[in-house]
């Protein structure tokens, strides 16, 4: 008995430093992001590191002031919010079978097998031919060819776990197809829905290889506005830390106000 508990005991403690060490490894990074963002530039040019410095806000005053990163934020939100939404679209995937459908699945499917940077050249030929480039559609428009693929497939799987019965209860009972998509359907995969909705917001709004060739002023977004901060005479590094951690506050927010459905989403369908 007591070799028993002296075991369990091990394997908590064992347990306990693993989770610790892995936490480390993940939030050491923030954590430096965060810390360099208080620091004046001397002190960020610093070597070794300063772990014990007077901290500033200087860094953070000088974003607020700069118009041209709030805009590239604004348009940051705006796209990536823009594609969340116009990418939930694989109910009728999911419940109409019409001729073609498991074609246009697979076609789906393997666009989103193509790296995306083979699809930059021939997305900034079509933007330029329809006067789309620098602006948030091209982005749209652009990042929907990457998203859409992971949402159908995402979401297709989420909507068909629903029983086909209860839909068709209830247009026996005279509800329309749009009304049980709305008042049954989209209700059950509301778990599902968060947590692709959160992983295709995190992509479009830390994507940064198309919105750097796609966008030239007008359209810039943050990910390509915090090169600014690269100069010939050097890195700004509390300037560019400090829009780090600006950038990831959205992403936060996003995150914590869909953790609830978010964890059941991640674990909808292994417990039957």
């Amino acid at each position: 008995m007591v070799n028993i508990n002296f075991k369990s005991k091990i394997k908590k403690i064992m347990f306990t430093i693993a989770v610790v060490v892995i936490f480390g490894v993940i939030l050491f990074p923030p954590l430096i992001l965060f810390l360099t963002s208080l620091k004046t530039e001397v002190d960020a040019l610093s070597f070794p590191p300063k772990w014990i410095f007077r901290p500033t806000t200087k860094n953070y005053i000088d974003i607020f002031k700069d118009i041209t990163l709030i805009k590239n934020l604004l348009n940051s939100l705006i796209v990536a919010i823009s594609n969340t939404v116009i990418s939930m679209a694989a109910y009728c995937l999911a419940r109409f079978k019409f001729k073609g459908s498991d074609n246009i699945a697979f076609w789906m499917l393997s666009i989103r097998m193509m790296p995306p940077v083979v699809a930059i050249i021939p997305i900034y030929i079509i933007m330029r031919n329809l006067h789309l480039l620098d602006t948030n559609w091209a982005l749209i428009i652009a990042y929907l060819t990457i998203n859409l693929p992971f949402v159908v497939w995402m979401m297709k799987g989420f909507f068909e776990d629903i029983p086909k019965e209860i839909e068709e209860s209830a247009l026996v009972d005279g509800c329309s197809v749009f009304g049980v998509f709305r008042k049954i359907a989209l209700p059950l995969v509301v778990p599902g829905l968060a947590a692709t909705g959160i992983f295709t917001f995190i992509f479009s709004w830390n994507e940064f290889l198309m919105a750097l060739i796609l966008t030239g002023t007008k359209s810039v977004t943050l990910p390509v506005g915090l090169i600014g901060c690269m100069r010939e005479t050097g890195i700004n590094w509390g300037y560019m830390t400090s829009g780090g951690v600006m950038a990831l506050i959205p992403v936060i927010i996003f995150t914590l106000f869909a953790q609830k459905n978010l964890i059941k989403g991640l674990t909808m369908g292994a417990i039957k």
